[in-house]
């Protein structure tokens, strides 16, 4: 039986990380943040690893050559190994954006940001950057990305920087809390799995206008805030959002402030049979910034995906969707 490119990477990846995992007596994803950097540097970076053990590390890492791997195999085969690590303690926030949606965001982000060869990209709650991975491989062959990654949780930070490092993609990642000043010029496009909760920091949230004027903010109300004020005048942010987003009490807030700043280009809602149930279900909202002479669409696109499975629902829907493009962006 053949084994796939992305098979046989995986293997590297997680033997030498549970290798790792037992001298270091860390934890797999940790262990897996080191395996993925000895790699890349191409030497053993550990220095509290015994001769026996750096000897079965090279024997490992002399099995592949990273330069014979396109950077979708890398990413794919990483993000199994994190998909593995991450299976049993992580939050719901921390949850891996499915390939499906992210190869989905790319295909909006490349109908949207068509005309460009160059562009900025953020995500201001990057996690492991399975997503932000996914949409600059996606743009690979005409567009050249710098991106920007924010993450407050120093291991999902650790991951990917790894991950993008493994990849060879121009990402600068920023260790702190996305709702405090960045040090990140406006960008050209923000993407974002947006993390829904409360945010705890009422001090920091007091310099937004979409705090709550009655206990703590939505986090993810801020992050929009925050990402539109980082994105350049006409430039999009492409958010997946909880599918109650407008029924909370602080809607109308919100609502205000998006007709304010900018103009609603899309809402596309997920098929369901991409969640566990259905409040976990997600859409996917496009907005571009506001500027002096740019008009909003003659009417959002507003559409409902189908199971992705279902080929002919989906090219009915595309075929749809390439109409709206034609008459609202060209």
């Amino acid at each position: 039986m053949t084994i796939t490119p992305i098979e046989k990477l995986f293997t590297i990846f997680d033997e030498s990380a549970e290798v790792l995992q037992e001298e270091l007596g860390c934890t797999y994803l940790e262990a897996l943040a080191a395996t993925g950097e000895n790699l890349f540097q191409a030497e053993i970076l550990q220095d509290n690893v015994n001769d026996l053990t750096k000897k079965r590390l090279r024997k490992k890492y002399e099995e592949v050559t990273l330069a014979s791997f396109s950077p979708e195999e890398i990413r794919k085969a990483y993000q199994l190994a994190l998909l593995k690590g991450t299976k049993h303690h992580v939050q719901p926030n921390h949850q891996m954006t499915p390939d499906s949606i992210g190869h989905m965001i790319s295909y909006f982000t490349g109908k949207f940001l068509n005309k460009r060869t160059d562009l900025t990209m953020m995500d201001p709650a990057v996690g492991t950057g399975n997503l932000l991975s996914t949409i600059i491989n996606g743009h690979n062959d005409n567009i050249n990305i710098q991106a920007y990654g924010v993450e407050v949780d120093d291991l999902l930070l650790k991951l990917a920087y790894v991950g993008a490092s493994l990849q060879e993609q121009r990402v600068e990642f920023f260790y702190q809390d996305a709702l405090e000043p960045l040090f990140i010029d406006p960008v050209d496009a923000v993407i974002c799995d947006l993390p829904v909760g409360y945010y705890p920091n009422d001090e920091q949230a007091k310099s937004y206008e979409l705090n709550s004027t009655d206990g703590h903010a939505y986090a993810h109300h801020l992050i929009m805030e925050q990402s539109i004020k980082h994105t350049v005048p006409g430039g999009y942010l492409f958010f997946l959002i909880p599918n109650g987003l407008f029924e909370s009490k602080e809607a109308p807030k919100l609502h205000e402030y998006l007709q304010k700043n900018v103009h609603i280009q899309g809402i596309i809602q997920l098929p369901l049979s991409l969640f566990k149930d259905e409040q976990a279900a997600k859409s996917l909202m496009i907005l571009q910034k506001k500027m002096p002479g740019l008009k909003a669409p003659k009417e959002v696109l507003l559409a409902s995906l189908p199971k992705l499975s279902n080929k002919d629902a989906l090219n009915k829907m595309l075929a749809g969707m390439e109409k709206w493009f034609k008459e609202n962006k060209e």
